[in-house]
């Protein structure tokens, strides 16, 4: 009896995960290696997503494919163009006035220090370790790096371009792979349907997001209110941290410039925009559209940021999407996408797994009275 007991362990299931894990770490070492080619691939790709309706949309208006194609892409440039002008000169003038915002900081954070003595909290001091003359210096390279992220534009346009042309035949090459499969072009639209859906939706957001931070900081006199709106805007793809990050320079611009007081009301206007966008309005369009967990969302942004640097931050939530999409369309892997998904959906197929076996139960009664 031991010996068919121990005969009937499956050792098979621990082989093919072992395989499956190692597979998986090479691929993340492959991925991170050629951070530098796929990260602007990956940027064409769902640009690509993006505009792709909007192809469709042309043509259907009798508009050539590459005609369409040229004035999206014409678009996209004088757009890019607009924006790192606008980031570049506001740069310059920001940099220029670092010296005199540190001074300023230093300033407020010497009188925090002298109240927090004056009653008696010298011992409990949070700011004794704390050099604020640190924190208009990141501020200045963060938007840097984001100026030097847009004017490196020229092979994610190229890409772009190439992919739009070819868009239209993928459904015919995968046919073709698939030996005439429906069930792979279904899973291909799926995800394109999903992706697209998220980033058209994120994007309309992100844009009211950061017309309402400029309008908003333009009305309180923060300096650099334009620039502040941008970084709003290209930070809200980021999720859970991203509108956190894009607060705190304007934050404390606020404070050297206007005071403690405009300071807190300028927080109340980025809270209450950034709630509202993301809390009411996101969810009313979107749905379960997402369809990932807050944990894995956090998670992913923390992953593909690891693996791809800043613009994996910015795409971690349709790459993550893409992989739950895909894994729910092939049976052996759909635990991946439960794992994956929302509490919610977990709950709904319990729901109907336990009333397709109450259903069972009834026509195996019905058969028996019979």
């Amino acid at each position: 009896m031991a010996s068919t007991n121990n005969a009937a362990i499956p050792f098979r299931p621990r082989r093919n995960v072992m395989l499956a894990v190692a597979a998986f770490v090479v691929v993340v070492a492959g991925i991170r290696a050629a951070e530098a080619l796929l990260v602007p691939f990956l940027l064409a790709l769902f640009l690509a997503v993006i505009c792709y309706p909007v192809i469709l949309w042309l043509s259907r208006k009798g508009v050539p494919v590459w005609a369409g194609v040229l004035v999206l892409v014409a678009l996209i440039i004088l757009l890019e163009m607009a924006l790192a002008s606008l980031i570049s000169s506001s740069l310059t003038s920001f940099t220029r006035n670092v010296p005199l915002y540190q001074f300023r900081l230093k300033g407020v954070y010497v009188d925090v220090v002298q109240w927090l003595e004056a009653h008696g909290m010298e011992k409990i001091n949070p700011l004794q370790d704390f050099d604020p003359s640190n924190i208009m210096p990141i501020a200045a390279t963060m938007l840097k790096q984001l100026a030097g992220l847009l004017k490196n534009t020229f092979f994610v346009l190229i890409t772009l371009i190439f992919i739009l042309f070819e868009a239209g035949g993928i459904s015919a090459k995968l046919q073709a792979v698939f030996m005439g499969r429906k069930d792979a072009l279904n899973n291909y639209a799926t995800i394109l349907s999903g992706v697209n859906r998220f980033l058209g939706i994120k994007t309309l957001t992100s844009a009211a997001t950061g017309i309402l931070v400029a309008v908003w900081l333009i009305i309180l006199g923060v300096d650099y209110p334009l620039l502040w709106g941008v970084v709003a805007f290209l930070l809200n793809y980021i999720p859970t941290i991203g509108s956190i990050i894009a607060s705190v320079p304007a934050l404390l611009l606020a404070l050297v410039q206007l005071g403690p007081a405009e300071m807190g009301v300028c927080a109340i206007g980025y809270f209450v925009i950034n709630i509202t966008i993301s809390n009411f309005i996101e969810p009313r369009f979107m749905g379960d559209g997402v369809g990932l967990s807050a944990l894995v969302v956090f998670l992913s942004m923390a992953f593909w940021g690891w693996v791809l640097g800043p613009a994996g931050m910015l795409l971690s939530v349709p790459l993550t999407m893409s992989v739950k999409i895909a894994a729910s369309a092939n049976p052996r892997m759909q635990w991946i996408a439960i794992m994956l998904g929302p509490n919610s959906e977990a709950h709904a197929l319990l729901e109907k797994a336990e009333k397709r076996r109450r259903k069972d139960e009834e026509q195996r009664g019905a058969e028996q009275v019979q």
